[in-house]
């Protein structure tokens, strides 16, 4: 039985490995990559103590060398199980249909459902 029997996932040919979950593990490859380097970056445009010229040098260097996709705003939070976009718990990286269909089976460390 496959794992998308067992969480009733839609049976879509994009979902599982799509592009999308694919494009953002990419990204978040290249942000981790050139973190320190786009820090360095950024301190030396920010540096007062250095002249103008020096830094928008630096500034035109920096757009020119990295990567757009170091930035980290451009990672998108998807469901790793269905790629959605929308409505992702940060601490499970799930949507939040598949959280509720996950701690329904019990398959959720730590979420019970509650009543009262």
């Amino acid at each position: 039985m496959s794992i998308a029997n067992i969480l009733k996932l839609p049976f879509l040919a994009h979902v599982l490995g799509s592009r999308r979950i694919q494009r953002d593990h990419l990204r978040r490859l290249v942000v981790a990559e050139h973190e320190a380097e786009r820090t360095l970056y950024k301190a030396m445009t920010h540096d007062q103590s250095l002249a103008l010229e020096q830094r928008l040098q630096v500034q035109r260097l920096f757009e020119t060398v990295m990567p757009r996709d170091a930035a980290a705003n451009r990672v998108k939070n998807r469901c790793v199980l269905t790629g959605r976009s929308r409505s992702v718990h940060r601490f499970a990286r799930v949507s939040r249909i598949m959280l509720r269909q996950l701690a329904h089976m019990g398959l959720m460390p730590g979420v019970a459902k509650s009543t009262w």
